[in-house]
């Protein structure tokens, strides 16, 4: 039955209109609508199939007045501010089918409104665009591979995962000793409410150093000022050029150099939220001595030894993000010498061995650079960054 709303003084109520207290009227809309001062109490209900609007205009409701309203059709209803009205929310003001949510007013004019359910998976385009299904939940992926603008069509939360750009490999050392690898990435991971447009900033990777050259550090990656990932660290260090050692740390740091001085074998440190160190590089003069490799988001580089160079560390495994398939992104370049040091995982650049270059890793996968063979060989450039944006669908 309907509720007796509103009471009237002296009013009796039969005890069936006691129980229908609680059983809130409805107002239902097939069209966009306009709200009154008789909605107060009550439950608007927008039975449209196509996009339309709730208009709330200024000087119709007191302060307390509260309005339930939901969408019930296909089509999204908005929740419009008439001229002089403001409505504030921590969510959104775009209402999907089946959501809903209680307007409150805290003056004639200001308006608060607080989404049923708490705040939902928002929409936007960029990128390129594609469909997944994640344990059972379907996902529109944008991936970024080259910076761009996530645009944003309905206010909400996102899911992100970043890598920024990879360290580059070192060039051979001195005395024809191997180069170091490059550093993967740092990754960030997490979920943003956003409900604004975003520059999605993709890092490049660093350049590898000619010879006797450190490698360059990665460039960050991020979404747009509220997150970043730090770029993987340059393999080696000059022993000419002290002030480029600060370029083997990064996202994950880079391989050392080989050297009988603590000061160049020592590899760089991670200085990400996370990620892991290189290895050091052989302790050794000698002509072929191997590079050490970059540390990796998965696990620490390995040092060089004898003429070996150092394997890279293993990438992370994003496939719980992204797809159900393998996919590693972030891992170290392999360490030079006579003999290369292996790189890390799928995308990493390898050590060069004997009288060859380091390998360049794969684009967008924020893997190292692998270090030049002993010889007189360059290093490898590191991987560029990528970024993903997915929300429920």
């Amino acid at each position: 039955m309907t509720t007796p709303f509103p009471f009237t003084q002296g009013q009796v109520l039969t005890a069936a209109q006691m129980n229908a207290i609680t059983t809130l009227p409805i107002n239902d809309q097939t069209a966009s609508y306009v709200a009154v001062v008789g909605d107060v109490g009550k439950r608007i209900v927008m039975n449209v199939a196509s996009a339309n609007t709730v208009t709330i205009n200024n000087s119709v409701f007191s302060v307390g007045d509260a309005v339930f309203i939901s969408s019930k059709g296909a089509g999204a209803t908005t929740l419009v501010a008439g001229a002089g009205v403001t409505i504030n929310t921590a969510g959104s003001l775009v209402i999907a089918q089946h959501g809903g949510g209680t307007l409150v007013a805290t003056s004639a004019s200001v308006f608060t409104f607080f989404p049923s359910g708490g705040i939902g998976y928002g929409v936007a385009t960029g990128g390129t665009s594609s469909s997944i299904t994640v344990s059972s939940v379907n996902y529109t992926l944008l991936t970024f591979s080259s910076t761009g603008t996530l645009t944003v069509t309905k206010a909400g939360l996102f899911d992100f995962e970043c890598y920024a750009g990879a360290g580059g490999g070192q060039g051979t050392f001195a005395t024809n000793r191997g180069g170091a690898g490059g550093g993967g990435s740092n990754r960030v991971q997490g979920t943003v409410y956003l409900s604004a447009n975003q520059t999605i900033t993709i890092g490049g990777g660093g350049a590898g150093g000619a010879t006797a050259v450190v490698g360059s550090r990665g460039a960050l990656s991020s979404v747009g000022s509220l997150v970043s990932a730090v770029g993987g660290g340059g393999g080696g260090v000059a022993e000419t050029v002290l002030v480029l050692t600060t370029q083997r740390d990064g996202g994950c740091g880079g391989g050392g150099s080989p050297s009988t001085s603590a000061a160049f074998t020592t590899a760089g440190l991670s200085i990400g939220v996370n990620g892991n160190d290189g290895g050091a590089g052989a302790s050794s003069t000698s002509s072929g001595a191997g590079g050490g490799g970059a540390g990796g988001i998965a696990a620490v580089g390995s040092a060089g030894s004898g003429t070996t160079g150092g394997a890279g560390g293993a990438g992370y495994d994003i496939s719980a993000f992204i797809t159900g398939a393998a996919a590693l992104r972030g891992a170290g370049g392999g360490g030079g010498g006579t003999i290369g040091g292996a790189a890390g995982s799928t995308g990493a650049g390898a050590g060069g061995t004997g009288n060859a270059v380091g390998a360049a890793a794969t684009a967008n996968t924020g893997s190292g650079g692998g270090g030049g063979g002993s010889g007189g060989n360059a290093g490898g450039n590191g991987g560029s960054g990528i970024c993903y944006i997915r929300f429920k669908v």
